[in-house]
């Protein structure tokens, strides 16, 4: 039956995994109208046993994540590429950022590029700190480059590098299925392997309606601040109905004509906003404040790192870590499959070191450079006037923050403007990308295989469920939205560790094994001439060449995707032949 509906919408897609998606995330927006008190209820009850109980799983998962990818980047696997042994990177360097930075965390940057770092400057939530002091200044900027920086990073490129070595090395179906097929064998293909995929798309598309919620906030103050428009659900609807046409369009003229020149015209124009927040405020403060926050960000982060807020400095602050960087991690690893699956695409022909140097190098110093700018000018200018603390924790105004900061500006109204126009573009970007990976996952194909509506509906999907939620109960969905993807992250954070086990054991079986070095036997030399004679005794056979076990590159050249038992098969019987 689902078969035929799909045949009869012209989709090529898996009809189980597709359906399924669109009906679960379809109940969950007609249950929230209909009982949106009762829904916030039961999750909230949820999502407050999981924060008080399992915070400190979250904070030690991504730990170890980042621990993990070092490691593995550092290894003998190192050098493995990403791809077929002699492939080349598609994408420059220059272009590889462009795409990764726009599809990763671009509306984050500024949507708490001021409003996180003043946050944290009026109440430090660590040790006995004086708010608004030089400690708390120091606090503030490590703890916003702790939520961006290395950490956000490693929640992507975990996946990401799990995605790129099952689908361009080992020839699996784009899914996050294929990530589990040395554990689960053959199963990755039937109901086991498209109930984790289901997730995976749930998690994705409620993570992507996260974000797409708070970006029309931000677009919707901005156009407030600048020409009086109301601040209702009616106009973030039609922002939202405006911005996912436009992801529809670029998403129908594919990767490289649609999202590659969206993210390369947008990281231009944000680096021009950055350039002109340096050089029309206090620039000399502003360059000696990121440099030194980079240090700050670095001596605090041991710390960091492991800090569960287990004596909070006072009753305000008990909570303070689930409410900010639990809900992050929670959060950004329900849409980690969409940006994985992406970055996997974008950094194919990569070797495993160029990938993990890549993506927590050059992403993450431009988030550090970002904040350490925005957030050094902030500082400076609440100390001069004292409005920003006013307006982001005293009104509660975090999507107008950006706004208020840049009134202090020379040309506060046009910058406000391309401020805005930046917005629109990170976060059609984001739709655009998630709609070409989520039609991946869902059909197991390239996005170039798959027909441009089918690529358009999750473009459409994704924006509805924001506007939906939007329309409907106002802030209140938001916060249904929020508590939702906190209880799916607990299963994404699980997953994290079995994928970084199946990547492992998949390393191990395809590099192949050494021939062991063959030495001279040597006799016990108690003479000079029993020592001339062994001196002069033959020497060994030289050790042959690398034997690699044959992989699905080499015993299938053809683009069907391979099936695990098969892969399996093959090793057992080349490991006995060796």
């Amino acid at each position: 039956m689902l078969t035929s509906l799909a045949r009869s919408l012209r989709l090529k897609t898996d009809p189980p995994v597709y359906f399924s998606t669109v009906i679960a995330v379809f109940a969950f927006v007609v249950l929230t109208i209909v009982a949106g008190d009762w829904v916030a209820s039961v999750f909230g009850a949820a999502t407050d046993w999981l924060l008080t109980n399992l915070g400190w799983f979250y904070i030690l998962g991504v730990t170890v994540f980042l621990v993990f990818l070092i490691f593995v980047s550092m290894s003998r696997y190192g050098h493995v590429r990403l791809g077929s042994d002699d492939e080349e990177p598609e994408y420059s360097t220059p272009v590889w950022f462009a795409m990764l930075f726009a599809a990763g965390i671009g509306t984050i940057l500024m949507f708490w590029g001021v409003a996180e770092p003043i946050s944290h400057f009026a109440n430090p939530p660590m040790g006995d700190v004086e708010p608004q002091s030089n400690e708390a200044a120091q606090q503030a900027i490590a703890i916003t480059h702790y939520h961006f920086g290395l950490h956000t990073w490693t929640i992507f490129a975990l996946p990401a590098l799990c995605f790129a070595y099952f689908i361009y090395k080992r020839k699996m179906p784009p899914r996050v299925s294929s990530i589990f097929s040395p554990l689960l064998g053959s199963h990755v293909y039937g109901p086991v392997g498209k109930t984790i995929d289901v997730i995976a798309l749930i998690g994705t598309i409620f993570g992507v309606a996260t974000s797409v919620g708070l970006g029309t906030l931000q677009i919707n103050a901005g156009l407030s601040t600048l020409f009086g428009l109301e601040f209702s659900p009616t106009v973030q609807v039609i922002i939202i109905a405006v911005v996912t046409a436009v992801a529809c369009i670029s998403v129908a003229r594919g990767l490289d004509r649609g999202i590659k020149m969206l993210s390369n015209f947008n990281i231009w124009i944000s680096i021009a906003l950055l350039i002109f927040v340096i050089i029309a405020g206090p620039t000399v403060l502003i360059m000696k404040g990121t440099i030194e926050s980079i240090g700050t960000y670095l001596s605090f982060l041991p710390e960091l790192a492991f800090w569960n807020n287990t004596a909070p400095n006072s009753a305000d602050n008990e909570t303070w870590q689930n409410t900010w960087t639990v809900f992050y991690w929670a959060w950004t690893i329900t849409w980690s499959p969409f940006v994985g699956i992406f970055i996997a695409r974008i950094s194919r022909g990569r070797t495993i070191r160029q990938f993990v140097v890549g993506v927590l190098g050059l992403p993450v110093l431009f988030s550090l450079i970002w904040f350490g700018a925005f957030g050094t000018s902030a500082f400076n200018i609440q100390n001069n006037s004292g409005e920003l603390v006013k307006t982001v924790v005293d009104e509660g105004n975090i999507p107008g923050a950006l706004f208020a900061f840049l009134s202090h500006y020379p040309a506060a109204t046009f910058m406000s403007g391309m401020a805005i126009f930046i917005v629109v573009i990170f976060f059609t970007t984001s739709v655009d990308s998630a709609a070409m990976v989520t039609d991946m996952i869902a059909s197991g194909k390239e996005p170039a295989l798959a027909p441009t509506h089918q690529k358009v509906i999750w473009s459409v999907l994704m924006g509805a469920v924001a506007a939906v939620l939007l329309a409907a109960t106002g802030e209140g969905g938001l916060s249904a939205l929020q508590q939702i993807i906190i209880v799916i992250g607990l299963p994404f954070f699980i997953m994290g560790f079995i994928m970084m086990f199946s990547l492992l054991v998949a390393l191990k079986n395809d590099l192949g094994t050494r021939t062991p070095v063959v030495t001279r036997q040597w006799e016990p030399a108690e003479t000079a001439e029993k020592w001339e004679e062994m001196e002069h005794q033959p020497s060994p056979e030289p050790i042959g060449p690398i034997h690699h076990i044959p992989d699905d590159n080499q015993a299938d050249q053809d683009s069907t995707p391979a099936n695990p038992a098969e892969i399996g098969s093959q090793l057992s019987n080349s490991k006995g032949e060796q």
